[in-house]
């Protein structure tokens, strides 16, 4: 059972690790496809917007949430 325990804590650490280390990379590339997107002011204000929310969550460490709102910014960008 220590084993079990043990093991599923590792996981899930990695794979917050894993998490973490997506959010810069998909913040970049928003930041990149902003500079040549051709989007409706009404698009552009909400791919902004997810993308400050999604630093937001990277930066308290909600690592899974910010990279589903920036995976969101991205599908608004046509990505």
């Amino acid at each position: 059972m220590k084993r079990f325990v043990i093991t599923s804590a590792a996981i899930i650490a990695l794979g917050t690790s894993a998490f973490a280390g997506s959010c810069p990379g998909l913040m970049t590339k928003i930041d990149e496809a902003l500079k040549t997107a051709e989007l409706t002011e009404a698009d552009k204000a909400k791919v902004m917007d997810l993308r400050k929310k999604g630093e937001e969550q990277h930066n308290a460490g909600q690592h899974s949430e910010s990279v589903a709102t920036l995976n969101e910014a991205l599908k608004t960008l046509g990505m």
